[in-house]
């Protein structure tokens, strides 16, 4: 392993825009559909365009930063840089919560689905064939990777539109609403709003992988400007394929309260519209789509835990080096492959409760470094200035510690512990203290 390369500068701003659609996984939508349904009582467009709302201010946030610190660290980098290297490091800490346990969650779903499918295959080998091809996919570099994701994406739009399509012909021909247009959906002034901000709360958790684009700035071509836009489109294109998709769900299929099961809701409204045939093909589909979701989310853990690795944050030897012949952090990629065989004795609601506790911790963290590093730092206060340095990232920061702070209780304690264990590191790594973390080398 050589420690003093550095990354190919390989990828243009389609390739980070697919490396982010698919660790989002566009088909999420249906596997939270009934849930969402039930929470925000049968509102999930509404919510859904709320949690579009808290996420764009993020969005934002994150490319402000990433225009004056393309770091492979991401959120890490931002915080580190701007407000301090505790805090920094305490960041990065926090969102490795979410790298190292999405794909975790993906190959428990793709273990679950397939088990259900074809009995007859242990679980344990539908979770392995998927981990090692992930692997090994990922250690051959980012353009093997970007291969993968374009035909990901391209399929689950596909299965997307064909979805709005057959509902169309349905609600068109008397089913469900019987109307194409209606604002029920989004705003049902029979039920409190306080629904809609309920399912808001769960429905971020789709948008997880906006903030993945910033994890590839070191291997993209002119940073500044590429990952600030991949960063809008992944956010603005994958809301509005949310939203579309639960518009029509929700016209369809509109008594929530019906559904057999929640969990499988989706599942119910795509075969009720398209057959046995079609729902077939949403199980290809959302397999198709968790080995993405778990191909990106593996390559953006590597990426945040090489870069604290290259500043000394974490042990430099193994965290800090590429491999000679595809400059990829391999031992990283190996390390959260070795973690992720937890799926094999870990339950999925159990995995699923520490995510988003460190995704809302980090993105009030990146509202807060805007503020800090233009609004304090480079003092711009100007009307300007006032409004997208410190405006803008307040607004995104308070959004993102209401959503934080409304979790469920089993994501904040689980979480709460992630973040000691972090903390408890910190000390003995500055000797209680005494001596500043290791501080991010920009020109690395």
């Amino acid at each position: 392993m050589s420690q003093g390369k550095e990354m190919n500068r390989s990828l243009g701003l389609i390739h980070v825009v697919l490396f982010g659609f698919s660790f989002m996984a566009l088909a999420t939508v249906f596997s939270t559909y009934g849930i969402a349904a039930e929470l925000s009582h049968g509102m999930v467009p509404g919510a859904y365009l709320v949690a579009l709302i808290v996420m764009l201010f993020t969005a934002y946030s994150y490319g402000q930063m990433s225009k004056s610190i393309p770091s492979a660290g991401s959120a890490y980098a931002y915080t580190q840089k701007a407000i301090n290297p505790y805090v920094g490091f305490l960041v990065g800490w926090a969102i490795l919560m979410d790298y190292l346990f999405i794909p975790m969650v993906n190959y428990l779903l793709f273990g679950i689905f397939f088990s259900a499918a074809f009995p007859a295959v242990p679980n344990y080998v539908w979770v392995l064939g998927m981990l090692i091809l992930v692997t090994v996919i990922n250690v051959r570099g980012v353009k093997l990777a970007t291969k993968a994701n374009a035909f990901i994406t391209i399929f689950a739009i596909a299965f997307i539109l064909l979805f709005i399509g057959l509902s169309i012909k349905e609600i068109a021909g008397g089913t469900g609403t019987g109307t194409l247009l209606s604002l029920k959906p989004f705003y049902n002034p029979e039920e409190p709003v306080s629904f809609i901000v309920a399912g808001a709360a769960l429905l971020c958790f789709s948008f997880l992988g906006f903030d993945s684009a910033t994890a590839f700035a070191e291997e993209t071509v002119n940073p500044e400007k590429n990952i600030p836009r991949a960063v809008f489109i992944i956010t603005l294109v994958g809301g509005a394929i949310f939203i579309t998709v639960s518009y029509f769900a929700q016209n369809v299929w509109p008594d929530y309260t019906s559904f057999a099961n929640p969990d499988s809701a989706a599942h119910e409204i795509i075969t009720f519209v398209g057959g046995k045939t079609f729902a077939s093909a949403f199980l290809a589909v959302y397999a198709v789509t968790a080995f993405g979701s778990a191909m990106s989310s593996q390559a953006s853990a590597s990426r945040v835990l090489y870069a604290m690795g290259r500043d000394g944050q974490l042990p430099k030897k193994f965290f800090g080096s590429l491999h000679p012949k595809y400059n990829t952090p391999v031992n990283n990629i190996l390390l959260i492959s070795a973690i992720s065989l937890l799926a094999l004795f870990l339950s999925l609601s159990l995995v699923a409760s520490f995510i988003n506790f460190g995704a809302f911790l980090a993105f009030t963290s990146v509202n807060i470094a805007v503020i800090m590093y233009y609004f304090v730092g480079k003092k711009e206060r100007s009307a300007k200035g006032i409004l997208l340095y410190l405006i803008i990232p307040a607004v995104g920061a308070l959004l993102d510690l209401w959503l934080l702070f409304n979790l469920d209780v089993h994501s904040k304690v689980l979480g709460g512990i992630w973040f000691a264990l972090g903390f408890i590191y910190m000390i003995v790594l500055t000797k209680g203290f005494k001596q500043k973390p290791p501080v991010m080398d920009l020109s690395a």
